[in-house]
């Protein structure tokens, strides 16, 4: 009764906080949207999705009972359901506003920018889904510590998960305070608040079962309503991708030069350095790392990358050809800009071109349909990333670390909750903090920090039987303090957050430079290390290769 309670409540309150919103748009308070007109259609798919989700919230609490439940959704999630949760928890709001809006005003390198969020998935299907869900349970740690000492390596791990975690959660929240601030004209912080309670009831209640359907539901929904925008979109200029191109070139201001490399990748360092975050940061996503335990048994991973690959690289292919079909429709429509200056500040700011692509081709009713689409992806990929970053706090540190083991699965349910709020509360401060940032950018910045942090003791945990405990504590730290001080010095946070003149590292990414000094700090601290411990764990590769290899010893589904 407690939980039908709370649930009820959440949807009252945000029942209350959406309609609150509606005489302030008629009187015309809202701000910097003030000629945004009331688009009702759009308030009723808002709080009908809200209403739909808290349903699923409150059926998915009577099915989570244990700490596998909630983790991992019991590992009963099939191989096809897993890709298309994957897919809806990669597909996000950055993906579809932020990635758009770089095709719409880059051209050809916010293209390559795309692309480029696709390429890592074929590592995760050859090196890691098998071994993630063979030598895994709940978190990354569980793989990370198989053979290294538990207390040291899971502390490591859960630290690194939740700077990743924190990063993702700025981009998601950004976001969300972006796209209902166009919608209904509510204060960008009362937007994120809005958010983060939603969040902390998904997850608290839900726990993976909930989430896992929602992200299912909501990667249909915004595969749909990307396929039919591009069939609208495509219509306008015959079928033709030549079409567009050509119309493009003639209505961007820079003519025929968005079709080849500019200014967003003309320095190799910072290519190379973006390429290597995106490369190897998507394999070290805690959120998406979780996911590969939900499944029955390795065979279902694979299934799981297979079709999440399909669905994801679809999905960003249709993302192109709406940035660059929102160059001719939304660039050259009055309408779309502040005071109808064409050229000028979009209306929402720059995030925004596919969503007034979908009211100049469909009207106020599709855009309402893709707006309450985008922001269920936001809220599914909060919420896990609020399930992976209180796993890190419930099951690594405090059952783990502080009680060595002898915590209860209630007691630990019990933390995992507290750890659900905590990171709402922060994720709605980091939120507003980072209002002002491009969400694109921000998700590159939490890709570099992945793949410098995470990956490099992933890897090497699971194929270098040289790996010391004391090497990748000293290789992830030093991965993880490079990484985070030279996304600070960079221009993203020095100059655009802290108001600085000139950023002290100048470049945008830091991949290049962070995972390359964790992966030799860790061979070299490895190589290095003669302790007893260090020959110990050596030793034990075997019988870790041994399971990584055919899953004997691995966690089974659980039976409800």
């Amino acid at each position: 009764m407690t939980a039908r309670r709370i649930l009820l409540a959440a949807a009252a309150a945000t029942l209350f906080a959406t309609l609150s919103a509606v005489p302030a748009l008629a009187a015309g308070d809202v701000g910097q949207l003030e000629k945004q007109p009331i688009n009702l259609s759009a308030i009723g798919m808002f709080i009908a999705f809200v209403l739909m989700t808290l349903g699923i919230t409150y059926w998915a609490a009577s099915r989570t009972r244990s700490t596998s439940d909630f983790y991992t959704a019991g590992g009963g999630i099939t191989g096809f359901q897993n890709g298309l949760a994957i897919a809806g928890d990669y597909m996000s709001a950055a993906t579809l506003l932020g990635l758009s809006s770089l095709v719409f005003a880059k051209g050809y390198d916010g293209f390559v920018y795309t692309i480029s969020f696709f390429v890592g998935w074929p590592i995760i299907l050859f090196l890691l889904a098998e071994r993630l869900r063979n030598l895994g349970h709940f978190t990354f740690a569980d793989i990370a510590s198989y053979r290294l000492d538990q207390g040291k390596i899971r502390t490591f791990a859960a630290i690194g998960s939740l700077t990743v975690v924190c990063f993702y959660l700025i981009v998601q929240m950004v976001g969300a305070g972006q796209l209902i601030k166009l919608l209904f004209g509510l204060d960008y912080n009362v937007a994120v608040i809005v958010v983060g309670v939603l969040m902390v009831v998904y997850v608290t209640f839900g726990g993976m079962i909930a989430t896992t359907w929602v992200q299912i539901i909501k990667a249909v929904l915004l595969l749909g309503g990307g396929i039919l925008l591009a069939f609208l979109a495509l219509s306008r200029f015959g079928f033709s991708l030549e079409a567009i191109a050509k119309s493009a070139i003639a209505a961007h201001k820079d003519g025929v030069k968005i079709m080849g490399p500019g200014t967003l990748l003309a320095d190799p360092v910072s290519a190379v350095s973006l390429s290597l975050g995106l490369l190897f940061g998507t394999a070290a996503l805690p959120h998406i790392m979780m996911r590969f335990f939900t499944v029955p048994n390795a065979r279902e991973a694979r299934k799981s990358v297979f079709y999440a690959s399909g669905f994801i690289g679809f999905f960003f292919l249709i993302v192109c050809v709406l940035g660059m079909a929102a160059i001719t429709i939304v660039g050259t429509d009055p309408q779309f800009f502040e005071g109808g200056k064409v050229g000028g500040k979009l209306i929402g700011g720059g995030n925004m071109p596919v969503m007034h692509l979908a009211k100049a081709l469909g009207g106020d009713l599709f855009l309402g349909f893709l707006s309450a689409v985008a922001f269920a992806t936001i809220l599914a990929v909060v919420s896990g990333l609020a399930l992976a970053g209180a796993s890190a706090i419930a099951h690594d540190l405090y059952a783990r670390v502080i009680r060595k083991g002898e915590a209860t699965e209630r007691e630990e349910m019990r933390v995992s909750k507290i750890a659900s709020l905590v990171l709402g509360v922060l994720a709605v401060v980091l939120g507003i903090a980072f209002e002002k940032q491009n969400v694109a950018f921000l998700v590159g910045l939490t890709f570099g920090v992945a793949a410098s942090v995470n990956f490099p003791v992933l890897i090497l945990s699971m194929y270098w039987k040289g790996l010391t405990t004391r090497g990748a504590l000293a290789g992830g730290i030093a991965g993880l303090i490079s990484a985070v001080t030279l996304v600070v010095l960079s221009n993203a946070v020095w100059v655009v957050v802290l108001n600085n003149p000139k950023p002290i590292f100048p470049y945008e990414q830091p991949a290049l430079f962070s995972m390359t000094l964790a992966f030799l700090v860790t061979i070299i601290v490895s190589k290095l290390d003669s302790s007893a411990s260090a020959r110990a764990e050596r030793d034990a590769f075997e019988d870790q290769f041994v399971r990584s290899q055919t899953g004997i010893g691995a966690a089974a589904a659980a039976k409800h």
